[in-house]
């Protein structure tokens, strides 16, 4: 599974949505660049994912209180202009023209060697695919119906197939840091909500969205796609 440019794509759902709007629709005005609005089903967890931010950003920037949103919000998916509030209100010499400030573009933030978490494997099986930076994660071989295990110890956050390319994806937090990531299920043993242990089945090994039997597995630290044989034990 390959998803290179998941904000394009997010940009891109935006504008198919608005351009596919009938005459019953409300028409909504145009979004600002970095903008998304919410769509009928999403979640902020999934629209952190896919725009590859954390959920604790996106509700920073949008000041929400929780992790409520509705349909037809437009939410800020990267981060606002850090000039803007807390540049001081400074008049420029006569003759010389304004100063614009260079806002550093935002880079990836990988775990640093101080984060750490523990693993267990989430499958049984032949790793056919290992991470890079065409897959954001590792693939595991198996039969259809093979128990998938929880990684680690957290919470579900997300239980469906919402998310384009996923098939059957389960979603577990860990802490604040750290989620990962189940794709391709045939069928799913906990739900949204759950409090999973470390290795209790959560779900049976299937081909939904993919072309083959396997395990789709992700880790992702602070929203950012990282490697996950590290912390496999």
């Amino acid at each position: 599974m390959r998803l290179s440019f998941p904000w394009l794509k997010l940009a891109l759902c935006t504008i198919a949505f608005s351009l596919c709007a009938c005459s019953s629709t409300p028409a909504y005005p145009p979004i600002p660049a970095g903008h998304y609005r919410v769509q009928a089903g999403d979640t902020l967890y999934r629209i952190a994912r896919n725009s590859g931010r954390s959920v604790s950003e996106l509700r920073s920037w949008n000041r929400l209180p929780g992790n409520a949103i509705d349909a037809g919000q437009v939410l800020r998916i990267i981060p606002p202009p850090r000039y803007a509030a807390s540049s001081p209100n400074v008049s420029p010499r006569p003759g010389k023209p304004a100063a614009t400030p260079v806002r550093p573009a935002a880079k990836p933030k990988p775990a640093p060697a101080s984060a750490s978490i523990a693993l267990s494997w989430p499958a049984k099986g032949k790793l056919i695919q290992g991470y890079s930076s065409r897959n954001k994660g590792i693939d595991i071989a198996g039969k259809a119906g093979d128990d998938i295990l929880a990684a680690g110890a957290g919470k579900v956050v997300y239980a469906g197939q919402g998310i384009r390319a996923y098939g059957n994806l389960l979603i577990i937090k860990h802490n604040e840091a750290f989620l990962s990531a189940y794709a391709h299920n045939q069928s799913l043993k906990v739900k949204e909500g759950d409090t999973v242990s470390r290795g209790q089945p959560i779900a049976s090994m299937g081909s939904s969205g993919t072309d083959r039997t396997k395990l789709h597995f992700e880790l992702r630290y602070r929203g950012q796609a990282v490697d996950p044989m590290p912390y496999l034990k």
